[in-house]
């Protein structure tokens, strides 16, 4: 599968909602608004990282990166999701490339590091990891991972942009 991977343009943000919503459309761990969140995101200024892979001129995946708080003021953190790849095209490797992009850019910014919540046995690969003193509360501490970018580790609880509330409209 050929496919290539871009910063997103204003002619992406529908397809980026589109592939947004049915990406998780069906996944039992998702509140279903994943796709109002990106869309806020975008409309409060924060999204940091916001690529696209594109196959043929259409969207088949995106990954979003908004900046995080960390309660004992380490700065430089952003918290990586949501990651999304339209159904037809999942297991092909775009999610994962979409991941290293995301972090490449982050590398290329100067982060001090990423947070996430996910499935550990994939974002395993990427370096992210259960980090006892980094926290976010009320999910199981074994999906909410972290990978260091720039020393020191931070301790604290995360706090993500009130955009992670964004619903659907009305």
């Amino acid at each position: 599968m050929t496919y290539a991977i871009r910063a997103e343009t204003p002619a992406d943000i529908a397809a980026i909602h589109a592939v947004t919503a049915a990406a998780f459309k069906d996944a039992a761990h998702s509140s279903h608004t994943e796709q109002y969140i990106v869309d806020a995101l975008r409309e409060r200024g924060e999204l940091v990282v916001s690529q696209v892979a594109v196959q043929d001129g259409q969207v088949i995946g995106h990954v979003a990166v908004s900046p995080v708080a960390i309660s004992d003021g380490s700065e430089g953190w952003f918290g990586l999701g949501p990651i999304s790849v339209d159904p037809p095209h999942q297991g092909q490797g775009v999610g994962a490339a979409l991941m290293q992009a995301a972090l490449d850019a982050l590398q290329a910014i100067g982060a001090h590091g990423c947070v996430l919540l996910g499935e550990p046995a994939f974002y395993g690969r990427f370096g992210f990891h259960c980090v006892p003193d980094v926290v976010l509360p009320g999910v199981p501490a074994e999906y909410f991972q972290a990978l260091l970018l720039q020393a020191p580790m931070p301790r604290g609880e995360v706090s993500y942009s009130p955009a992670f509330e964004a619903g659907p409209p009305g």
